[in-house]
C-alpha cells in the first residue's frame, strides 16, 4: 500500500468505526485461507464485517471514536470483526471461536464502552434484534388471545343455554 491507499484505509475504517453497533478484536495466528474465508462469509451472512488492518493504521483509525479504548488490544495477528447491529458481530465471532481455537477473542467495543473477551461474550449469548422482537411478539400476542378466550367463553356458554332452551321449547 502506497501512503495516499493507507489514508484512504484509514479514513474509511474510522468511518466505519465512528457509526458501528460493535467492534470485535480478535487473534488469528494458524486459521487457513478456507477458515479466514469461511468466517467472513459467516459474518457477512448476518450482516457483519471482518478486516485484517495492520495494527498501527487500526489504531490511527480509532482516534476521535468511541472505541478508542480498544487501541491497546491490537496486537500480533489480529482482526476486526464489526457490524451495525450490537449483537451480530459479538455472537459469530464466539461461535466461531468455540469451533475453531485458533481464533481467539481479544475483546471489542460497543458504542463508548470497552469489552473484555468475557464482556464480549456476555454480548454473544444476548438473543438477536429478530430473536427479542419475536418474543415481545409473542408475550403480546399470548395475553391477547387468552382475553380473546375468556370473553368468547361465556357468550359461548350463552349461546348453548338459549339453544338448550329452544329445544326444550320445540320438544313442549
Amino acid at each position: 500500500m502506497d501512503r495516499a491507499q493507507k489514508r484512504e484505509f484509514v479514513t474509511e475504517l474510522n468511518e466505519t468505526f465512528k457509526v458501528t453497533g460493535a467492534i470485535v478484536v480478535a487473534r488469528y495466528a494458524g486459521l487457513t485461507v478456507a477458515q479466514m474465508n469461511d468466517l467472513r462469509s459467516k459474518m457477512r451472512a448476518q450482516g457483519g464485517t471482518v478486516k485484517v488492518a495492520k495494527n498501527r493504521l487500526a489504531k490511527i483509525a480509532l482516534q476521535g471514536t468511541d472505541a478508542e479504548k480498544i487501541a491497546d488490544l491490537f496486537q500480533g495477528q489480529t482482526l476486526i470483526a464489526y457490524s451495525d447491529d450490537p449483537i451480530s458481530a459479538p455472537k459469530v465471532a464466539n461461535d466461531f471461536a468455540k469451533g475453531n481455537d485458533k481464533l481467539v477473542i481479544l475483546g471489542g467495543a460497543m458504542g463508548t464502552t470497552a469489552l473484555d473477551a468475557e464482556g464480549v461474550k456476555a454480548l454473544a449469548a444476548l438473543p438477536s434484534l429478530d430473536e427479542l422482537r419475536g418474543k415481545l411478539l409473542g408475550m403480546i400476542q399470548t395475553p391477547a388471545t387468552r382475553i380473546a378466550g375468556v370473553v368468547a367463553a361465556p357468550a359461548a356458554q350463552l349461546a348453548r343455554v338459549f339453544a338448550a332452551y329452544a329445544k326444550k321449547d320445540e320438544a313442549a
